[in-house]
Formats: C-alpha cells, structure tokens, sequence
C-alpha cells in the first residue's frame, strides 16, 4: 500500500514537471480577441456614430499595429474602436464585412495579415403596416432581389395629396462592378397587380434621359437591371421614377423615387498638381518654419477613406546635416522646418521626395510621389573680410578723382546680394576728407580714390583705417559686424605752378591817368618751396593794349591812356589777366580789375540830328534830347543856346527847355519857305570844368496837312495795258536773241582769227606754241619703209612749194643740193657707208641748215629754255659763213653768233 502511493506520488511529480517544462515553450500569437463579432445597431447609423469595438492581442511585441475594414463604410481607429463613416441606411438586416490587422516594425510591416469578420444586424423595428397597401424593401445577399411595393394613395373627396407611409431607402449599387451584364437590382410592386395586370417603367437620368440605357426594367415583372458598369467619378448618384399604369395607360400609383447610389471604390491614386514643386526658405531658420505646401487630389469620394489622403517624406538629399531637416503635415500637406542648422553656404538646396497615400495613409491605400525642391535663400550670416590687414597706395598732389589703391575682401555670402554687398567708409585718418572708397559692383572691392586734392608740403603720408559692412544687418552673434584694414597712402611731389594770393586784384584810378603810371606790383607765390625757383610774370590777356608788366618784378605801368568809355570796359572795370612762370614751366594766372573813375573828357551831342517841321509857327516843333557819354555828374542838366551866328538862325528858330536834357526847337518866323536848314546850337553839360559842344541839327521845312504834319506827294502810278506788257515781252525776247548772235558771231570770228596768227605769226609773239610732229615709224617692226628718201632727198614730200608757209619756216630751195644716189645694198655694212657718205655730203653743202637728217625743227616762239641747237660733230670748211641764219628766226640767231666766232 505504502509503495503504490510513493509511485502514484512520483508519477504526479512526473506530471507536474512535464506541465511546468512545457507551459514556457508555449508561443504567443497575436490575434483578436474573437473570430466572429455580432452587433445589433439600428437600420439609420449617423455619421461617426459608433459600431462596435474589437479587441486585438499583439503579445507585447512593441511592433506597430495597423487596422483596418474591407467596406469604405465604415473605418476603425487604433484602439479598435468602429464608426460608421457617413449617415447609413441598412438595405439589408444583416451586413458583413472584413476587419484586419497587420503588426510590423515602426519602418516596416513584416507579419502577415490576422483576419476577423464582422456581422452587423440592424434591428427590427416595429411598423404600422396599412390597411391595404404596403411598400416592403427586403435585402439579403446580392443574388437576392429586394421587392419594392408602391404605397396607397388615399382618394377623398378633396384633390390635396396625401402623405406617403414609407420612405423608400437609397439603392446602393458599387462603381466597377463585373459583369455579366445586366444585373438585377430591385423589383418594383404594386398591391394592385393581384386584381389587375399592370406595366411598369422607370424614368429619368440613366433611363430615358443621358446617359439612356444605364437601367431598364422589365414591364411585365417590375425588376429592375443596370446594363453596364458604373464609374461614381462620373455620376455619383441617379435620381430614378418608377411607374405603374394598367393596359390602358391609367396611372394606377403614385410615381415612386428611386435613388441609386454608386457605391465607391478605390480605383484612383492621388494625383500631385506638379510633378516638382519648388520652395524655399531662409537659412538658420528655426525649426517649425513652414516652407511651401504641396496638394494632391483623388477622385475617390473625400467622405470615405478611398479619397482621404496624407502625406510624408519618403527621403531627404542631401541628408547634411541631418536626414530629417524637414516635415510634412500629414493632412494639409504643409512643409515646414524640423530642426535647425540650415546652412547656404554647406548645402544651398534640398530635394524632398513627397509620398501622398489614400485609405488615409495605410500600406492598403494607393499612392503617388512628387519632388520638392527647396531652395536655401541666404541671410547675412558672414561678414565682409579684408584680404591683407594693410594696403599700400600713393597718390600725386593736386590730383583728384584718381584711384590710389583697391581694397580686396572675401565674403561667403550669396555674390551681388544684399548680404553681399559691401559699404566702405574711411573712419580714421582723414580729417580733411581729401580721400573716399567706392565700391566696384562687378568684383565687390573697395576703390580708395582721392576726391579732395592733397598738399605735399602740408601732408606726405596719410594712415587710414578703412572699415567694411554688408549693406545688409549681419544676423547671429558668431562674428563682428565689420571688418577693418588699414591703408597707408604716399603722397608724391610734382611742380606746382605759381599762385597769385587772393587770385584776383583790384585797383582803382581815374580815367585819365598819365602814361607811364604805375598801377600795383605783381606777387606771385612758388608752392613748391623746396625747388626755390624764380618767377617770371608776363601778360595773358589786356583788350585795350593799355598795361604791360615788368618781368622780373611784376610791376604793372600804362603804356596807353586809359579811357572808361571805351567798349573794353564794362560797368566801369576794365579786366586784364597775367601769368607767374616759374623755372620748371608751371604757369599761374592772376586778374586784375582796373576801376576807372569818370573824369569830364566828352562834350554833350544831341539827337534828332535830322527832322521835319511845318512851314506855319504853329505847327508843332521838334524835341532836341542831349547826351553825354559821361556819368550823371559831369553830365546832365544841359544848357541850351542858339548860335549867334549867322543871325537868321536866332530870327528863324527858338528854344523852348522842357527839362535839363532835353529843349523844344519851334519857327519863330510865321512863314518859312520850303527848304533845309541848319540850325547849330550849343550844348554844355554840368561838368567841373563843364564841357561845350555845338551840335547842328538838320531840318526840313515842308508843306503840312490838315492835321499840322508834312503832307506827303502821292506817286505816279502809270497802268500799264495787256497788249503794252506783252509788246515789252517781245522786245526783251528779241533783245536776247540778239545777244546770242552776237556772242555765236564773236566767238566764231575768234577762232577764225588764231588760225590766221599761227600761219603768218608775227616775229615778235615769241609765246610757245604746241606742234604736232607727224610719226617717224614703228621701230623695228615697221620693215615696210621706203628708202627713195634716202636716195633723194631734195625730192622729199617734207620740201613745200610756193604757197602758205610759216614765217619761221626755212625758204624753199629752187634746185637740188644732193644729187640722187642708186639703191644701197642688202648687206647692213653698205648702209652704214650709205649713212656716212650722205653724212659727209651734208657737212660740205654750204647751204644746208644746222640738222643732219631729214626731221624739221619749226620755230616754237621766243622765250624757249633751250639755249642753243647744234649739229653733230661734222668737219666744215672755215670760209663757210652763217649770216643767212639770222633770217631764221630768233631761235637761230644764238647759233649764227657761234659760227662768226668760229669762222
């Protein structure tokens, strides 16, 4: 006994330790809390209204949890919690769908799918059914056909419409369906097809309006068929009647709305309105900065989850300094900031790439990408720096707006912004502002330019501190907001010309100061006082010729009488100019103002000096005016007198004053003939001493008119008729024809006479006259020669007989001097002694002239160039005498003188 419950005791111990051992290898699978959920809801569910709530177990494994339900109906929430998405009316009792749930990682979903159903059944409710119609609307499966029953219509005895007793619920029908077509939708009754036999129709958009054809029904049976598949994004609802009438057309019901649905699909993706969008935002910009936006679209209905859209960021580039720069709200697709550290001048851009998912964003739902590009915009986050810490630049003195040195900076900014851009200014070392630093807007340097010129012998060397900024407010507190450098500037000497202290002088002295005056002296002043160069003074400009200057001292004298009316002097002053050269050729200019006081020196004149009176004393008169080139001193008031002599001047004339310039010339006579007359009359100005001047005035006495002035003789007027003016037309043509003639006779009777002058010339026109010489042939080419010229020459065609010759020509001989000679031979020598005897015979002809060929030298006038003429070298007997040339002309009677001094 003991020993059977020591072994029952070791087997239960066994057990035990088996049952322990097995319990920690057991494995926990995440699943829902049930395989089948039933809920009972009512047959109307209002949006967002709450199902039922579903329990899922995902052994604490820390992964993400993503729910979900097959019908767009309705959608769960990650508690597990459903809600009807929008108002819902329950077509059928009872209503099946799918909830699903899928664990991953939180980058990732790597288990499969744990599946549950859900039934939902409406509840029944209890109806009033009427006495003897009804309207019924069953739902089961799709293969069930739901059966429609019009509802009474109450006939009394008044024609208002009664209210109906049910309110027939929407028809769903889902978008895509397949076929095969056409589908059965609903059965449309009546209550009173039992007694009578009825035929039914449908009206409406989709049935006998556009689009036509979508749904039909059966006449007979009532049921209702959709032909084809439907698109919601197209029509999202169709808005149906039904009929019933008997065989004879009577409407037997009231017509029936029908509202058919198109129940949504997720068959769109999101739609990007730009495949790349730009944007940009400032650099160091704090997290949470928004950036730009980017919107998709689905054509999915918004209300249900397949057109609900969110949105993410799939990848960052560059992903410097951090992969997550930026963020996108989910829901309004806005990009903003994320984390700090944005900078231009490491990364100048970023590239977003931007995911935006339906189903709200659940690996189920369709998605679609777009870039964004952001562009990071510079702020003045780096100051200017100077590239050297001291710049070396020298300038010439006296110069100005010259360059002297450039000021090179570096700036990391973004180049020709504001952040870029720098301002220089000199801050130190300058006080009297000879010196100012221009910006170059291509290389963004400084160009320190003198703008005030500088003294060597006051400065030569200046030290500036020159300081640099953005034009922009540096932002951050990282650097100082200007950088400095300093330049030393080297001023070089150059000859400076001469000043004149004060520039310009004045001198005041009478008019008729004596020649030879000395006005002022001259000092100039040499700047350049190391040099210690003299100055030498000359004169620029004097108009009048009335000053000189002494060279070495400056000495300004009169050389000519000065005169304050003269038209060089304005307003009194007379303006002369001289210049101060120093040794190395700088010039200076000085002015002088010469005040010329009025002295007495121009007697008074009078105007009119011509006028016409009337020959009656009581006409009116003539005004006399005085004037005076003087001032008002030593001009007016005037005094007028009449000469004394000759006496009728007083008889025929008085004066009568009107004030101290000017006097009233009347007749005193009653009658003057009509005539000229002058009347002189002395005028004396107001001087100290005064000055006299008599001053005559010419007048015409004439006959006066009606109203007391000269009448004025009418010109005879001759009119001429047309047949006179057309007589004077013809004579003057007649009068130019004959001047034609005449110049054509004239110049006819010229040239007639310049041909007789060159035949019989006179000895005395020695003019030159150009004659033409006939050709002599075409050189060795010209074979075709005749040598009977040769053989006799007094037989030439050049000899002319009796008749009209030139009066220089050589008289024609009367017999043969050279006797003919017979053809030379072939042979070249026979013709060189054929040359040379016909040379020879020439030399010994007493009478033959001075040329040794048959070529005739014709007198060409006196006044030639040539000097003389002489014949080759030829022997001549010494008894041969030359007096016969001087019958040849003048140009032969040099030659005729050298052969009587050779004979």
């Amino acid at each position: 006994m003991g020993t059977c419950l020591v072994l029952l005791m070791v087997v239960l111990m066994v057990q035990f330790a088996l049952f322990a051992h097995s319990e920690p290898s057991r494995q926990c699978k995440p699943a829902f809390s049930q395989r089948l959920y039933k809920v009972e809801v009512p047959a109307e569910l209002r949006a967002n209204q709450r199902v039922a709530s579903v329990h899922f177990d995902d052994c604490k494994g820390g992964g993400e949890v993503i729910l979900g339900v097959s019908d767009p109906a309705f959608r769960i929430n990650t508690n597990g919690t459903i809600y009807a998405s929008r108002r819902l009316l329950l077509s059928r009792r009872t209503l099946k769908f799918l909830v699903y749930a899928r664990v991953g990682e939180r980058h990732g979903l790597g288990k499969p799918h744990t599946v549950i159903k859900l039934q939902v059944q409406a509840m029944k409710a209890k109806m009033k059914q009427p006495n003897r119609k009804r309207a019924l609307l069953t739902t089961g499966r799709r293969s069930e056909t739901a059966t429609l029953y019009f509802s009474q219509l109450r006939r009394s005895g008044s024609s208002r419409r009664q209210k109906r007793d049910w309110v027939i619920p929407p028809i769903s029908v889902p978008e895509n369906e397949q076929g095969p077509f056409p589908k059965s939708l609903v059965t449309v009754k009546s209550d009173n097809d039992k007694h009578n036999e009825l035929r039914y129709s449908v009206t409406g958009p989709g049935s006998d309006q556009p689009p036509v054809g979508v749904f039909k029904i059966d006449a007979i049976s009532g049921q209702m068929f959709v032909t084809r598949w439907l698109d919601r994004e197209q029509i999202a609802s169709y808005q149906l009647k039904g009929h019933a009438v008997d065989l004879n057309g009577k409407q037997v019901e009231n017509p029936v709305d029908l509202l058919i649905q198109v129940i949504d699909q997720n068959d769109n993706i999101p739609e990007f309105h730009s495949t790349v969008y730009n944007g940009s935002v400032p650099e160091t910009s704090s997290p949470g900065t928004p950036v730009m936006r980017v919107t998709a679209e689905d054509l999915d209905d918004p209300q249900q989850l397949n057109g609900m859209i969110r949105y993410k960021v799939l990848s960052q580039t560059p992903d410097f300094p951090y992969p997550t720069m930026f963020t996108i709200n989910n829901s309004s697709g806005l990009i903003s900031t994320i984390a700090s550290g944005l900078d231009r001048e490491k990364v100048p851009s970023y590239m977003l790439v931007i995911q935006a998912t339906d189903m709200e964003g659940s690996s189920f739902g369709l998605s679609n990408t777009a870039t964004a590009v952001i562009t990071i915009t510079d702020k003045n986050d780096n100051p200017p720096h100077f590239t050297m810490s001291t710049f070396y630049g020298t300038v010439r003195e006296n110069m100005v707006n010259q360059p002297v040195v450039n000021l090179t900076v570096t700036d990391l900014d973004e180049p020709h912004s504001p952040a870029w851009n720098v301002h220089y200014s000199v801050v130190r070392g300058d006080p009297g502002k000879h010196f100012a630093v221009f910006t170059d807007p291509a290389t963004n340097d400084g160009v320190l330019t003198v703008v005030k010129p500088v003294d060597y012998e006051l400065d030569r060397q200046f030290m500036l501190v020159v300081e640099a900024r953005n034009e922009e407010r540096l932002v951050g507190s990282r650097f100082t907001p200007s950088s400095s450098a300093t330049v030393s500037v080297m001023v070089r000497d150059v000859n400076e010309p001469p000043t004149f202290p004060g520039g310009m002088q004045r001198v005041r002295v009478p008019e008729n100061l004596p020649v030879g005056s000395r006005l002022l002296n001259l000092t100039a002043r040499d700047p350049d006082v190391d040099m210690r160069q003299a100055v030498r003074y000359s004169k620029l400009s004097d108009p009048a010729g009335w000053l000189t200057v002494d060279l070495v001292s400056g000495r300004v004298t009169t050389v000519a009488e000065l005169d304050r009316e003269s038209p060089f002097v304005s307003r009194n002053t007379y303006l002369a100019t001289f210049l101060a050269s120093d040794s190395s050729g700088g010039t200076g200019t000085g002015t002088l103002l010469l005040e010329l006081t009025d002295v007495n020196d121009n007697a008074p004149t009078v105007r009119p000096v011509e006028a016409e009176v009337c020959e009656r004393p009581d006409s009116r008169g003539i005004n006399i005016t005085a004037d005076d080139a003087d001032v008002e001193h030593n001009a007016g008031p005037f005094s007028f007198e009449l000469v004394s002599s000759p006496r009728d001047i007083r008889r025929n004339w008085t004066l009568d004053r009107v004030d101290g310039r000017r006097v009233h010339l009347r007749l005193r006579l009653d009658y003057l003939p009509v005539g000229r007359y002058e009347v002189p009359m002395l005028v004396t100005d107001s001087g100290n001493p005064a000055l006299a001047n008599v001053s005559t005035v010419l007048v015409k006495v004439c006959t006066c008119n009606e109203a007391g002035d000269c009448a004025l003789v009418e010109p005879f007027v001759a009119s001429l008729g047309t047949g006179a003016i057309i007589s004077i037309l013809i004579c003057i043509l007649l009068l130019l024809v004959l001047v034609l003639l005449f110049a054509v006779y004239s110049r006819r009777r010229d040239k007639d006479h310049a041909t007789k002058e060159l035949l019989f010339e006179s000895e005395e026109d020695v003019r030159d006259n150009i004659l033409r010489y006939d050709e002599e042939g075409g050189g060795e080419e010209d074979q075709d020669y005749d040598l009977s010229q040769l053989q006799c020459p007094d037989e030439s065609p050049s000899f002319k007989g009796p008749g009209l010759r030139r009066l220089d020509e050589r008289p024609a001989l009367t017999q043969p001097h050279y006797p003919c000679r017979g053809a030379p031979p072939g042979h070249p020598n026979d013709m060189v002694d054929f040359i040379g005897e016909s040379l020879k015979a020439a030399d010994n002809d007493p009478t033959a002239p001075p040329y040794d060929s048959l070529l005739m030298f014709d007198y060409e006038g006196s006044g030639s160039t040539a000097g003389s003429l002489s014949s080759l070298e030829a022997s001549s007997d010494g008894d041969q005498g030359y007096d016969y040339l001087h019958d040849w002309g003048p140009r032969f009677r040099r030659l005729a003188d050298i052969g009587a001094t050779i004979a």
